[in-house]
């Protein structure tokens, strides 16, 4: 494509995770909020990243290829 912005491409959950297996921690300490996969086996979460924002929450669903949560 020579002109205009390219479509950035989507996301891929670890194996075997979806959309139900998507989770927030927050710290007690610093408030911050990280939205990532929770692995049932383990409970880490993974491909964690910072939200701040309903639209970084909504972001990461679109990333994915999710439909965001209401």
């Amino acid at each position: 494509m020579l002109f205009g912005r390219a479509k950035k491409p989507t996301l891929t959950p670890p194996a075997g995770l979806g959309r139900e297996d998507i989770a927030t921690e927050s710290s007690i300490c610093t408030g911050e909020t990280l939205m990532g996969f929770r692995d049932p086996k383990t409970g880490r979460l993974l491909q964690a990243v910072v939200v701040r924002t309903p639209q970084d929450r909504e972001k990461f669903y679109l990333d994915y290829g999710f439909v965001p949560k209401k």
